[in-house]
């Protein structure tokens, strides 16, 4: 993982005046302000104590939950320790940004039609990353402009940063049970984001975790990834399985992917709180290029020329085109069986990867397995016909 900062962003060291603890207290107030003209939802200031997190985080690691994310202990304790991350640093600037494009009803709809392709919400519109990226150094640019010089980095979800537990502490929500921020009037369809600083900024109050006693995300999780509250075992998640894994994708996981062939909603549909998640007013955000209605055998006979085309300036591309028809065949295998589905699938059986014929000789079998069901069945109720009791 890299950081994350543009060629104006500053290392934090600083030339600006010694501000006092009034200065400080209205520079926080302009921030917040200037935050919401430019988009975000919501600014928070937390400071950089994560020892907590820090914690959870290790054991999670030593539990093996992390899988193939090497990343995610590469870097030693600069994650949980911000200033080793980025010297000087000593509180963090932390956004969020809603992303939401369509009702939950409409994601229900997309998701339970078996021919049709599901792409997590996040990832239908233009590649998160470089909007909140460019936004955080407007903001960032902002403060320069009010106080002088000062040290600053901006982050957008592409470096060692445990951005939801800052997020948490800087008071945008609290870390729920499928281990997303929630928001108790916006829910948790929103990005994060954040500026590590020199500037001694005030800090906001966390607010109260408000999950309870439920546990709808823990039941509607098709992989039971969400193994405890607060506990999420990425190697059995959908988004790790069809995102993060170079390899196969574990048999035992197929069936379960159903058609979702880029990332996972499930837990924040079933949340509660997601009744009140407000709908993006980014334009970037919106679908793009037909992705929130497609369907299966449609991107399946895509070429590669064509992924690399429809996937310019999406998150989507970063996953290839292998990969992309590996989760493809998988939801194939999984949609009812039917003469298109079939050629579809024998169209790709001799593809070049190995990866990908792998899946598509599954799926054939899925079909295969199916007819012969649907043949014995048959069979049987023949049987009783010609033989009643």
């Amino acid at each position: 993982m890299s950081i994350i900062s543009s060629p104006q962003s500053q290392a934090p060291h600083s030339s600006v005046q010694q501000l006092d603890s009034d200065q400080l207290a209205e520079l926080a107030h302009k921030i917040k302000q200037w935050g919401m003209q430019l988009g975000f939802q919501q600014v928070g200031i937390a400071d950089i104590d994560l020892s907590e997190a820090e914690g959870h985080l290790n054991a999670w690691l030593k539990a093996g939950f992390h899988g193939e994310m090497g990343y995610m202990e590469r870097h030693g304790s600069k994650r949980s320790h911000p200033n080793e991350l980025v010297p000087n640093t000593v509180k963090v600037i932390s956004v969020r940004m809603d992303y939401l494009p369509e009702n939950r009803v409409s994601m229900r709809d997309h998701m339970e039609n078996p021919l049709a392709a599901y792409i997590s919400r996040y990832a239908l519109g233009r590649d998160y990353h470089k909007l909140m990226r460019s936004r955080l150094q407007k903001l960032a640019s902002y403060i320069e402009a009010d106080v002088g010089h000062f040290g600053y980095r901006v982050f957008s979800d592409s470096a060692p940063v445990l951005e939801k537990a800052l997020a948490a502490k800087a008071g945008l929500g609290w870390i729920g049970k499928h281990s997303n921020l929630i928001h108790r009037e916006a829910g948790s369809w929103f990005f994060l984001g954040e500026i590590y600083t020199s500037l001694d900024l005030p800090l906001d109050s966390s607010v109260k975790e408000n999950c309870g006693t439920c546990s709808a995300c823990l039941v509607i999780c098709p992989t039971r990834a969400i193994v405890a509250p607060y506990r999420v075992d990425a190697r059995r998640c959908i988004s790790y399985l069809t995102i993060e894994l170079h390899g196969s994708i574990p048999e035992e996981f197929r069936a379960a992917l159903g058609n979702r062939i880029y990332g996972c909603d499930d837990c924040q549909i079933a949340c509660p709180w997601n009744r009140f998640a407000h709908l993006t007013q980014e334009a970037d955000f919106l679908p793009r290029k037909g992705l929130a209605t497609a369907q299966l055998i449609e991107l399946f006979l895509w070429d590669e020329e064509t992924f690399l085309r429809k996937t310019e300036g999406s998150a989507i591309r970063r996953l290839g085109f292998e990969r992309w028809l590996r989760n493809l065949a998988v939801a194939l295998g999984n949609a009812p069986d039917s003469d298109e589905v079939r050629q579809a699938l024998q169209a790709r059986e001799t593809h070049p990867s190995g990866l990908v014929r792998e899946h598509v000789q599954w799926a054939r079998k899925q079909k295969e397995g199916l007819t012969q069901r649907r043949n014995d069945a048959t069979l049987r109720a023949n049987q009783n016909i010609q033989s009643p009791p």
